[in-house]
């Protein structure tokens, strides 16, 4: 179903808001929440989102018209590497402690030839869910980064059958967390098989990434709404996760025609997000000031 009235979102659904607000509930905490926030945002001297003009220019202008100033200053890890205090460096945002050994793993891989695989700090699926997936990579026999946390599946441990570990253990490496942006920057990632939350988005994008979306709650469904059908970055995964569509996405992500494609728009959009942070003249350093 189309939501045809909300400002500079023209072709949205029902299916693409965010969770939060997919309520027939209206008493619902979350929804009440968001209610309360947006109120007190018109109270606000100005309002910061990390994003870039010309990612969401018609949005933007749509925010500009209700709220009082509206400066967009992402993708702010760029913005961070350019400031020349180590300082800065020291703050994270990570809820895991990372593994470096994934990127001396990458050194010795192709470019271009990994899928990288990582659903977030939040996200939870149930057992069946991940074997799909690993089924769906093994099958696919593309070369595989996988960050499984230790509470991955709900209710249970994230165990992976043997038989899976035997026949990947030559072309995948599974990490219970990494440091996501050095990741996707890196030459060797091809793919990205993502949740959609916005940090692992936006990296992706400034990493010339393209993306695989399987979003679970939160704006995760708006995000991929705008990645897979606006900004030409990835494929969705439909309805129920299995292994024979896990494995065809894959595939196609890494050696097929679309996949070409998706990788060419994803590089065009690093372009932009970088000349977006643009010392002194960029839109996002410009606001920043």
């Amino acid at each position: 179903m189309v939501i045809d009235w909300i400002p500079g979102m023209e072709g949205i659904r029902l299916r693409d808001l965010p969770s939060f607000i997919r309520t027939t509930d209206p008493d619902d905490k979350m929804l009440d929440f968001l209610v309360v926030e947006s109120e007190r945002a018109q109270k606000a001297s100005a309002i910061i989102l990390n994003t870039f003009d010309a990612l969401e220019e018609e949005v933007l202008d749509s925010l500009s018209s209700m709220f009082p100033r509206i400066f967009s200053i992402g993708p702010l890890h760029l913005l961070l590497n350019q400031i020349p205090s180590n300082d800065y460096k020291l703050i994270g945002s990570n809820l895991w402690k990372e593994e470096a050994g994934c990127l001396e793993w990458l050194e010795k891989k192709e470019p271009n030839s990994v899928v990288y695989v990582n659903f977030g700090s939040i996200t939870v699926m149930t057992s069946n869910q991940l074997i799909e997936f690993a089924w769906g990579l093994a099958n696919s026999n593309q070369t595989f980064l996988w960050i499984i946390r230790p509470d991955l599946v709900e209710g249970d441990s994230a165990i992976l059958p043997s038989e899976f570990l035997t026949e990947t253990k030559e072309r995948g490496l599974l990490a219970s967390w990494c440091p996501q942006e050095q990741v996707l920057s890196h030459p060797s990632i091809g793919g990205f098989l993502t949740h959609s939350g916005w940090n692992s988005t936006i990296e992706s994008m400034c990493g010339g990434v393209p993306l695989i979306s399987w979003p679970f709650f939160a704006e995760q469904q708006t995000n991929c709404r705008y990645s897979c059908k606006e900004w030409g970055l990835g494929m969705e995964i439909e309805g129920d996760v299995n292994r024979a569509q896990i494995e065809s996405l894959v595939r196609e992500l890494m050696a097929g025609v679309k996949g070409r494609e998706l990788k060419q728009k994803a590089v065009e959009w690093k372009k932009l997000a970088e000349d977006s942070t643009r010392a002194s003249t960029g839109s996002s350093h410009v606001n920043l000031d």
